[in-house]
């Protein structure tokens, strides 16, 4: 017979073994390299999928003209034609596929569907998978119906919000980040919601990365604040929220300066109204941890998130963060211990937040060092496992139980 701490010991290490492996489609229209919060989260799903030794098929556009499928002995890229996002440089919209999908996953069917956008390659791959009986599970990660007014289709908000609730209402299951998200959903008729949160890598962003050099680039010195903003550079984002705030710092004390990382379709017309302030375009890798860690003071005004991976990206590098209180900055920080936050839209308070910081730098030193130790708590591993087991009980869902019905 094994002794107790055998029998431990065998079941640990048997488990990982045990667990079922299996053949996932996953259907997205954007994808590393691209930059953006929707691309990095599915990179890290993807890699924990592969990690796990499941087979993964993706699907999504062609990036450009040399992009080419990258297989491995896990995983089997399926390119499709795609056309550019207006109003959104280097991101493609997919083309509907469904008759090639039909067929690929007649040939090579896989237990379950992972569908992370709701574009025209979305709607095929669900209508596709719906027609093969294929499990769907499908992530809500941009409040598209939120966009419409900074986009001139605000007349479609309803339209937008309607084709999206079917959308989702015909998968089995849909993936929201936080429990916001799902009780603004939940109250506009959705089905099946469930919450998978977000992790951030912080062997990637710590305070450590934080770069004198670059600080002096900017023109700052190590006692004066940087007021930092990464994201994208577009109306969403509420970017002229991020210069009414620097100004009021600024006023309040003078030794501060505005880094904004990140490139959109407004950065031209903003660059070239303030000069006054410091714009470093897109920054990736270890290159744009050392900028997140290279501030002091993180504002992000966006009222159009379900999640914003920047703020606990911000959070991880030891920054003082100012948001509203929603999507990530609701679930992760709580205001006065490890960040500061205003109700969603009231912008004076939102400013004198931000203005409270640079008036007090061991408020900001003693936000930052808290935010930090948050951010270590947020695995990317458990947020894996969390997404994994969804899929698995999609993939073998538990067989009825006919003592409930009185089948024999």
């Amino acid at each position: 017979m094994l002794r107790v701490m055998d029998a431990v010991e065998f079941t640990c290490q048997t488990l990982p073994s045990m667990r079922p492996q299996l053949r996932i489609a996953v259907v997205t229209e954007t994808y590393p390299p691209e930059v953006n919060g929707v691309a990095m989260t599915l990179g890290r799903l993807v890699n924990g999928l592969l990690v796990r030794n499941h087979q993964v098929q993706l699907i999504r556009p062609r990036q450009n003209a040399d992009d080419q499928p990258q297989p491995t002995a896990t995983l089997s890229e399926h390119l499709q034609r795609g056309i550019a996002l207006p109003r959104y440089d280097g991101l493609k919209m997919g083309l509907p596929a469904k008759a090639a999908l039909t067929r690929l996953w007649t040939r090579q069917r896989p237990d379950v569907v992972q569908i992370a956008t709701e574009g025209p390659l979305g709607w095929s791959a669900l209508t596709a998978a719906n027609k093969l009986r294929l499990p769907v599970a499908s992530d809500f990660h941009t409040n598209f119906h939120s966009y419409s007014s900074h986009y001139g289709f605000g007349l479609l908000r309803r339209a937008i919000v309607a084709y999206l609730r079917k959308f989702h209402n015909k998968a089995a299951v849909t993936l929201v980040p936080t429990e916001g998200i799902r009780r603004e959903l939940v109250a506009s008729g959705y089905e099946n919601i469930e919450i998978i949160g977000r992790g951030v890598d912080t062997r990637q962003f710590h305070p450590g990365r934080r770069d004198c050099a670059l600080r002096a680039r900017w023109g700052v010195g190590e006692n004066e604040t940087v007021a930092l903003y990464v994201g994208r550079l577009a109306a969403e984002k509420n970017l002229a929220q991020v210069f009414r705030a620097f100004d009021a710092m600024r006023a309040a004390n003078p030794a501060t300066r505005l880094v904004l990382v990140g490139d959109g379709p407004e950065r031209a017309s903003w660059q070239a109204k303030r000069p006054d302030a410091v714009f470093c375009g897109t920054r990736v890798g270890e290159a744009l941890a050392a900028h997140y860690a290279s501030g002091d003071v993180f504002l992000f005004p966006s009222l159009t998130e379900t999640w914003g991976n920047v703020t606990i990206e911000a959070m991880a590098s030891g920054l003082a963060v100012v948001a509203y209180d929603c999507a990530a900055a609701e679930e992760i920080i709580r205001h006065g211990e490890n960040g500061l936050k205003a109700l969603p839209g009231d912008e004076a308070a939102f400013i004198a937040e931000a203005v409270s910081l640079v008036q007090a730098t061991a408020l900001q030193r003693r936000l930052g060092t808290a935010a930090a130790a948050r951010a270590a708590q947020l695995s990317w591993d458990a947020i894996i496992d969390s997404f994994e087991r969804v899929l698995l009980r999609l993939a073998q869902p538990e067989p009825a139980d006919d003592s409930q019905t009185g089948a024999i």
